[in-house]
């Protein structure tokens, strides 16, 4: 005899579903009321199906149902227990006759609000949390309770007070029947599966298709239309040299506006090639030309003359600010203070590819020096890198060397003979020519990249166009042989 309630966890579910254990008279689950068991038979009953009260199942020792009593042994009899037989039940029986039945439904815990099963059913006594005695005020079950100020909605105890021993003990029971039903819920699906299978079976048996292969008379295969694969591939093949000679030929009758077009395009990505390697060509001589230009600078004597640095002597008070660091300079040193932060902060920040640079032809371009913590190569302009070159230090008899010219665009054929130290009219005059030229030519070179892709991408869809797949899947009706092709005519 029970009064049992229903353990939460994620098995409870798939536990009350259809396949869930039925009980009593009525054949049905457990729906969280009193159920009382039968002794002999061991099956469990509902208090309200055979009209006993909890209160009635208190005073009985033994119970077995009707069909024990009257089928299988008449001689059984309900026996009362005294009410003092009634007082001195050992908690221990009691919990053994409870849970010694196999086909008593475990799953049910006694923890119910206002559940009459006394509370040395419920714990065990013996594990550390029966052993507690003081809440540990922090769990939500405490948090709930009136004297933490909490609303008394859950209603449980600590849950460091909570008995282990009987929450594995419910836990495996519901794991055990979750288990059982798994395992009819599978087999019942196998029986279904196996049922279905007979059928088709003998279904095929009794109707047998013939191979759909040329010239075959043999009996085709289960769930297929062919005897073999090359029954298959042999009716594949004849469709084919049926279909395809008369798709050729209406593709080759019929003009492809799209393949004229694809033709132009290819015309129009080689002219634009041709330009792009002219550019690239007319790019490498200028690079020469400035190599040549900066060497012939470079020979030419520092002139002393007062007059060469009369710009540099007007004596300013003014001052700018430097768009990097924002400290206040003279403009005299504004462009050689404005490089270096530059340079500085630059630096900080890395440019990196996982693949060097590979360009046939290609004269000092990237800097692709290899970083051995990242994996990387930098690619950044060598002349422009902060962070992997760094600017020689100028001697004192050095001129700087920087071509003059009249009208902005004419050149003189003289040189600025100033020392490059104290010149700042000219400052780094090599590195910005270089600069120049060098990212030409890297504009060229990614516009000829561009330029291949885009050739790659037409020459594959022409050629996809006239492939078996398409041909196969084209067809163009012409009505009148002798009619043009109305898309050519320039007047529509």
């Amino acid at each position: 005899m029970s009064d049992i309630d229903q353990v939460p966890g994620p098995e409870n579910s798939s536990m009350e579903g259809e396949n869930a254990p039925l009980y009593c008279i009525c054949r049905k689950p457990d729906i969280n009321c009193f159920m009382i068991g039968c002794d002999n038979c061991s099956e469990w009953f509902h208090g309200h199906c055979i009209n006993i009260t909890e209160k009635m199942a208190k005073a009985i020792r033994e119970w077995y149902c009707m069909r024990c009593k009257v089928d299988e042994d008449p001689s059984l009899e309900i026996k009362y227990r005294s009410k003092k037989n009634r007082e001195k039940e050992t908690e221990p029986d009691r919990a053994e006759k409870q849970y010694s039945t196999p086909s008593t439904p475990d799953y049910k815990s006694e923890r119910r609000r206002g559940s009459k099963v006394k509370r040395s059913v419920r714990m065990c006594g013996e594990c550390e949390p029966c052993r507690r005695t003081e809440d540990c005020a922090q769990c939500d079950f405490c948090k709930d309770m009136k004297k933490f100020g909490g609303p008394n909605k859950i209603r449980q105890k600590c849950r460091f007070r909570q008995c282990e021993v009987r929450a594995r003990h419910c836990y495996l029971s519901a794991r055990r029947i979750w288990k059982e039903s798994r395992r009819h819920k599978q087999k019942q699906k196998h029986k279904d599966r196996s049922r279905h299978s007979e059928k088709g079976d003998l279904r095929d048996s009794g109707g047998l298709r013939q191979c759909l292969g040329p010239s075959c008379v043999e009996a085709a295969r289960p769930n297929s239309k062919y005897c073999s694969e090359d029954c298959g591939m042999k009716l594949a093949a004849n469709r084919i040299y049926e279909i395809l000679p008369q798709r050729i030929q209406q593709w080759q009758q019929s003009p492809c506006i799209a393949e004229e077009h694809g033709k132009k395009q290819l015309e129009r990505i080689r002219r634009e090639q041709q330009n792009a390697r002219l550019r690239l060509t007319e790019m490498e001589r200028r690079f020469h030309e400035l190599e040549g230009i900066i060497a012939k600078a470079k020979q030419q004597a520092v002139q002393q003359d007062e007059e060469v640095n009369e710009g540099d002597s007007d004596d300013t008070d003014l001052q700018i600010f430097c768009v990097s660091c924002s400290h206040p300079i003279n403009p005299k040193v504004a462009l050689r203070h404005m490089e270096r932060c530059y340079a500085k902060y630059e630096s900080q920040t890395s440019f990196g590819s996982m693949y060097p640079t590979r360009i046939e032809g290609a004269t000092r371009l990237f800097c692709d020096v290899y970083n051995p913590q990242s994996k990387t190569y930098c690619k950044r302009l060598q002349v422009l890198c902060p962070e992997h070159s760094r600017d020689p230090k100028v001697p004192v008899d050095e001129v700087c060397g920087c071509p003059l010219v009249k009208n902005v665009f004419e050149l003189t054929g003289e040189y600025c003979r100033v020392s490059k130290r104290k010149c700042n009219k000219h400052y780094n005059w090599e590195k910005l020519r270089r600069a120049e030229v060098d990212l030409e030519r890297v504009r060229v070179w990614y516009k000829l990249d561009e330029l291949f892709e885009q050739e790659r991408n037409v020459r594959t869809a022409m050629t996809n166009r006239a492939g078996l797949l398409a041909l196969m899947l084209h067809q163009t009706i012409q009505h009148d042989p002798l009619t043009t092709d109305l898309r050519s005519n320039k007047d529509r």
